[in-house]
């Protein structure tokens, strides 16, 4: 029997599968994450705002392509901002290569983002929002680097780099 195949996971797998049915956790979006009043946006305004795949990101909790973002590859020192609202979210300082193809940080700026738990997966994990406009950015799972220990794994669409001059 492979790795995969363990009693282990034979057991697991359906069992978290029926504690999703019991417990039916309720799918929340990034619109409806609490944010500033001024970032309050309707749906419409928000689509006028972003490209369609960046608001599939920051709006509906979507995930791009890895290795598609040309911020993964982004090696000069600045900061990155919200796509949505512009707040900073990151110093490249923090930045780091994963190996998962999408942009990773061992740490966010403070107070810039919020976490709620996602079940989508069946497994929960830890997702992150934009602390100003509450568009989605990622996950942060606990894999990564020293000092903390924590792998931003941020969608790069939800990005914008600003070099420092």
């Amino acid at each position: 029997m492979n790795q995969f195949l363990s009693r282990r996971a034979f057991i697991l797998i359906p069992f978290m599968s029926i504690l999703k049915i019991i417990f039916k956790p309720i799918q929340v979006f990034a619109s409806s994450i609490s944010s500033r009043e001024e970032w309050n946006l309707s749906k419409e305004e928000w689509k006028n705002r972003l490209t369609p795949e960046a608001y599939y990101i920051l709006r509906e909790e979507g995930t791009e392509r890895s290795f598609s973002s040309k911020l993964n590859n982004e090696k000069r020192e600045g900061t990155f901002h919200c796509a949505g609202c512009g707040l900073p979210l990151f110093s490249s300082e923090t930045k780091y290569d994963s190996g998962t193809g999408w942009p990773s940080f061992w740490d966010s700026l403070n107070d810039a983002v919020e976490t709620k738990v996602d079940f989508k997966l069946i497994v929960p994990r830890t997702e992150y929002h934009c602390s100003r406009c509450g568009g989605h950015q990622g996950h942060v799972f606990n894999d990564g680097p020293r000092p903390t220990g924590k792998r931003f794994c941020n969608n790069g669409l939800a990005l914008k780099f600003v070099a420092k001059e």
